[in-house]
């Protein structure tokens, strides 16, 4: 199993992942770096374990929001899929209807045809 060295606060931490996720670890320890970074610009130093708490409730707050919009745009995609499908039912509805009057008239235009040919 790989060990991956990261630096948050500039603190190093030594953890280890599967094989072939040391470059997505380093990615998601950049990110709790940044949000360690963006709360010692507002709240000082307050000591390791507490930025690191704080860090994890705002990265939590924002995955909560993501997973939220996420749900709605699915909602919304079902609901624009749902009336998709009543507009497409309508349509081909009115294109049946359509062809059967297409049939009608062409059988009617026929039918004058053979009585003008026997005129």
């Amino acid at each position: 199993m790989p060990l991956v060295n990261v630096m948050v606060n500039q603190r190093a931490y030594t953890i280890a992942c599967d094989e072939g996720e040391e470059e997505h670890l380093r990615e998601l320890s950049k990110h709790v770096d940044a949000k360690v970074r963006e709360l010692l610009g507002t709240v000082g130093q307050v000591g390791d374990a507490r930025l690191l708490l704080m860090a994890s409730l705002l990265i939590t707050d924002d995955y909560y929001d993501a997973a939220a919009q996420l749900d709605a745009r699915t909602q919304e995609l079902g609901e624009l899929s749902a009336a998709h499908g009543d507009t497409k039912a309508k349509l081909d509805t009115s294109v049946a209807e359509a062809l059967a009057a297409l049939e009608a008239a062409t059988k009617r235009v026929g039918d004058i045809a053979a009585q003008l040919a026997d005129a």
